[in-house]
């Protein structure tokens, strides 16, 4: 009976789910079980340095011997010492406040517990309190080693399944995190069919755009005008968890103040004079969808307060409604206007604009990206093409490189329009070379046509062996110069020559002027 009497205790371990519950466990079995005044199981934690107590935020540095706990740890022995000893020849701060409020006549037993297999790794200490003979006695008990044995075999076990969760659970969430970073990354190369080019400008913005779709932020798309953030507002729609409800836009600079309000929140029979029926505005239509609102800046300020309401709440109230309505939907809204200054200005209202803005997007001008401009005109060939029913065409190397050195206030559309201008002025069946492009030159400016000189005459070389040659090079340089003055534009170095445009061309390929 006795032997089967010690069952209902080793069960108690044995259900133990983790090892925090069975020090609980073993140390109230200790203190209940012998009549003690008390027990606690210290964990030695991860580094193998500290003893820690569950429950509790002190540490015991398992090489600072003012505690009894590094004298056990270090000798692998057992420790029994009074509490007053403990209380006069030991001065470490948080054992004192441990033993503080025991009676000074008791004692303090420390053992040892140590796994028995494997590595034999430091578990911790059991702390016992009570009296010195009761202690001393559970030095040869077979009843307290068995106890012992059974604590450290649970103890170990629980502790490397806990140890193996916690690496499994890293390895699982190191393995998400790829899995994630790959989607994501494979989402940005789809955007590169949409979102142009190969800079590192535009591989950041299809990252970012990526991020944002996988919110419901309200997006905030702030760059100059041209740079495509009507482009970015359907991508960000067709990215994120709404892209099968409707993408509705409104350019709010483009719609008198008087229609604005009833575009975006409708109106009832009878709102207004000629309000023959109710309509439905683009906050309804837009409901479990994405609603982009261009040029938000140049919203009237009575109108920012109504569309304040609906991000807050998702409520709103149609002209002439008595009763307020309800939409789910995301609202992207993009300006090329300084909103700050004009918060400072009282001209837009700066809870709205926090609002619009939790995550914003800054769309890089084309003058941070001009490496993107060779493919950028490439496919804005193809799109001209395709509409006009024209033979594919290509673009010339001294084209593009009239391109590259173009400033563009108006960014990647005036980049387009040039395009479409010079694909207009192409034959059929050629490429699009740099006497088509339309110059940069004030219309206005006075066109000075002379030539460089030195010495007030063409500077000749000293010598001349080969007179067609010279003649040719002095024909190349003069070519050449008109090029340069007006910006690579054939049309015009034609005619300030007296040359046919076709004459020119045939005389450029002959000199090899394009490929200079």
């Amino acid at each position: 009976m006795t032997l089967l009497a010690a069952m209902p205790i080793a069960l108690t371990l044995v259900e133990s789910a983790n090892a925090e519950a069975l020090r609980a466990r073993a140390a109230t079995l200790v203190r209940d079980g012998l009549g003690l005044d008390g027990a606690e199981c210290l964990y030695v934690e991860g580094s193998g340095r500290w003893l820690g107590r569950d429950g509790d935020a002190a540490q015991f540095d398992c090489s600072d011997f003012s505690h009894p706990y590094a004298h056990v740890i270090r000798s692998g022995k057992a420790l029994t010492l009074s509490v007053g000893d403990a209380r006069t020849r030991l001065d470490h701060r948080a054992f004192q406040t441990q033993v503080a409020r025991l009676a000074a006549n008791k004692c303090l037993q420390v053992r040892p517990l140590r796994a028995m297999d494997g590595d034999q790794e430091w578990l911790g200490v059991l702390l016992m309190v009570g009296e010195r003979d009761a202690l001393n006695a559970l030095n040869d008990d077979p009843g307290m080693a068995a106890f012992e044995a059974l604590l450290c075999r649970l103890w170990a076990r629980l502790s490397r399944e806990q140890g193996e969760r916690h690496r499994t659970r890293a390895l699982r969430d190191s393995l998400a995190k790829l899995n994630d970073g790959a989607r994501r990354q494979t989402l940005a190369d789809q955007l590169a069919e949409d979102l142009l080019g190969q800079s590192m400008a535009m591989h950041t913005l299809r990252r970012q755009v990526v991020r944002a779709a996988e919110t419901n932020l309200a997006v905030l798309l702030q760059g100059e005008t041209g740079t495509g953030k009507d482009r970015v507002a359907r991508a960000l729609h067709q990215l994120s968890a709404r892209s099968k409800g409707p993408f509705m836009a409104i350019n709010c600079a483009a719609i008198p103040e008087a229609l604005l309000e009833s575009e975006l929140f409708g109106h009832s029979k009878g709102a207004f004079s000629g309000a023959d029926q109710a309509q439905e505005g683009l906050i309804s239509q837009a409901d479990g969808g994405t609603l982009f609102l261009d040029e938000v800046g140049d919203m009237p300020l009575a109108l920012q307060a109504k569309l304040l309401r609906v991000l807050e709440s998702g409520r709103y109230r149609p002209l002439g409604a008595s009763e307020e309505r309800c939409a789910d939907l995301r609202i992207v809204s993009a300006t090329h206007q300084p909103l700050r200054e004009h918060i400072r200005e009282q001209q837009f209202r700066a809870d709205l604009y926090y609002r619009l803005g939790q995550f914003p997007l800054t769309l890089p001008p084309l003058a941070e990206r001009r490496d993107d401009i060779a493919q950028l005109a490439q496919s804005f060939i193809t799109d001209f093409c395709q509409r006009e029913g024209r033979v594919e065409m290509g673009i010339t190397p001294a084209a593009l490189r009239l391109l590259h050195g173009r400033d563009y206030p108006g960014n990647v559309r005036e980049l387009k329009n040039l395009i479409d201008y010079a694909c207009a002025m192409t034959a059929q069946g050629t490429d699009i070379d740099a006497y088509v492009l339309p110059g940069e030159l004030d219309n206005d400016a006075p066109i000075n046509t002379t030539l460089p000189t030195s010495g007030g005459a063409y500077a000749l070389p000293d010598s001349i062996d080969d007179l067609r040659q010279a003649l040719r090079d002095v024909e190349s340089d003069i070519i050449r110069q008109r090029l340069l003055h007006f910006g690579g534009n054939r049309a015009q170095t034609a005619e300030s020559l007296g040359l046919p445009k076709r004459t020119l061309a045939h005389k450029c390929q002959l000199l090899e002027l394009d490929t200079k």
